[in-house]
């Protein structure tokens, strides 16, 4: 009786598995999700060590063209790939010593333009009052907020650190001192605009703004600003691993269409109002 009974209950076991298999081959396999042009091995995607270091996604070099969203400034977007991380902390050292007006915890830092997130991953380490970062590809602030998860997940984060998705020139400002971020994130037409905002939200607040500006392309637009102080105009090194991670990076990519150096023109302002 024993026997049979097992017997039977493994036959429909088997019948049931029969099944299962014939119903699991005859679902479709969902189609797997297109990564933008740059990502890719067949792109010459290559990860930095920042991201194996710590297990996020930050790597890669995405142009400008295939960055579309279906908005107004698409044309001026520049391409996307993350600061090196020795010259963030170094622009950011260098800053600390123009005498801000106040101390860094009382700042908000705000990255236009700010990709898979790896500034605002950097600047979440700091004391600063909130981090903000601010990123107009619905992509690209999807994998950042991924990134910002394992940040907080890993007890990385100094402060209030959050992503949005929004066009840089229209997203406010928050009030209190604020440090702007930029690593050439778009054309001068968008830059121009986003000054001019500016230079009516801060009339009354002379000193509040400090804007950091890498591979600053648009350099001539900001000294025709008025109201800005410029306080610094160089070149930031690399570190060593980052200037071997870099040139490595953009070696591989199969068109050669970007090439790095050593160092990032920098420049730093501060909002004077005169």
């Amino acid at each position: 009786m024993l026997r049979a009974e097992t017997t039977d209950s493994s036959c429909a076991f088997r019948g049931t598995c029969r099944a299962a298999m014939c119903y699991r081959a005859i679902v479709p396999r969902p189609t797997p999700r297109r990564l933008l042009p740059g990502l890719s091995a067949a792109d010459g995607f290559m990860r930095h060590p920042f991201d194996q270091t710590h297990g996020v996604r930050t790597s890669g070099l995405i142009a400008g063209r295939h960055l579309k969203t279906g908005q107004s400034n698409d044309r001026h977007a520049t391409a996307y790939y993350g600061v090196a991380p020795s010259v963030f902390h170094r622009l950011i050292q260098r800053w600390r010593r123009t005498g801000p007006i106040a101390p860094i915890d009382d700042f908000s830092f705000v990255d236009l333009g700010a990709g898979m997130g790896r500034a605002v991953l950097l600047a979440a380490e700091m004391h600063f009052r909130r981090v903000i970062g601010v990123e107009f590809h619905p992509t690209l602030a999807q994998i950042a907020r991924r990134n910002l998860r394992l940040w907080r997940s890993a007890g990385r984060t100094q402060a209030p650190t959050r992503i949005y998705c929004r066009d840089a020139v229209e997203f406010p400002i928050p009030d209190g001192p604020t440090l702007l971020f930029l690593f050439n994130p778009f054309g001068g037409p968008v830059l121009r605009r986003l000054l001019k905002r500016i230079g009516r939200e801060f009339a009354n607040r002379p000193n509040e703004l400090d804007l950091l500006y890498v591979n600053n392309e648009q350099e001539g637009e900001l000294e025709c600003a008025r109201g800005f102080r410029r306080l610094f105009l160089g070149q930031i090194a690399r570190s060593r691993a980052d200037a071997i991670a870099d040139h490595s990076i953009l070696g591989n990519q199969p068109d050669g269409e970007y090439a790095s150096s050593n160092y990032e023109d920098c420049s730093i302002w501060r909002w004077t109002g005169r």
